[in-house]
């Protein structure tokens, strides 16, 4: 097997994982990989991105809009997404172009990561490690999640928070989140939803 293949197989069983670890409903792998919409839209993702980066920007926009259609997950094939990426029940989320995601990355549905200018710059949102975005967050412009925060469910996000944060609200504030040298089970499985 060639090692382009193996390693793009090694991403998908990591994915496949993050899921059953991250989703407490997922009953086997072979339910993650065949019904998980939030997967499927991010391995479409990763084709599209790939076309992106090789500058065919017309078929990378082509794949990006077909697995949009077949998900309701929109994620721009410019955006730079990091690994194991998880999107929980995947419908209505879209992620602009300019948007940076790291590592470890949550997101729920209907989540926007969108602009604020038509200026062709970095608009778009970036988050940290281990960011959790609860469902129907709005984060908009060039701003930045610290790593280990939590975006509230219905937050409005316009401006940068810092590491181990809670953001909540309309317009959404930052305050300090608890956190340890250790991460717990708990700290895992934060739900954003608690943050209303």
């Amino acid at each position: 097997m060639p090692l382009a293949a193996s390693g793009a197989f090694a991403r998908v069983r990591e994915d496949i994982s993050t899921a059953r670890l991250r989703d407490p409903a997922s009953r086997s792998r072979l339910e993650v990989l065949l019904s998980y919409s939030g997967l499927h839209a991010v391995w479409g993702y990763r084709v599209a991105h790939r076309l992106w980066m090789r500058r065919l920007r017309l078929p990378a926009r082509l794949v990006s809009q077909y697995v949009r259609f077949l998900t309701g997950v929109e994620i721009h094939p410019g955006a730079v997404i990091g690994r194991r990426f998880f999107i929980d029940h995947g419908m209505g989320v879209v992620i602009g172009e300019t948007a940076e995601i790291g590592d470890d990355v949550m997101l729920y549905h209907g989540v926007t990561l969108g602009g604020r200018s038509t200026a062709r710059e970095k608009r778009h949102p970036t988050l940290g490690n281990d960011v959790t975005v609860g469902a129907g967050a709005v984060l908009l412009g060039p701003l930045v999640i610290g790593a280990h925060s939590v975006v509230g469910a219905q937050a409005v996000v316009v401006h940068d928070a810092p590491p181990y944060s809670v953001i909540t609200g309309i317009p959404a504030v930052a305050r300090p989140r608890a956190h340890s040298a250790e991460p717990t089970a708990e700290a895992f499985y934060t739900d954003p939803a608690i943050y209303i």
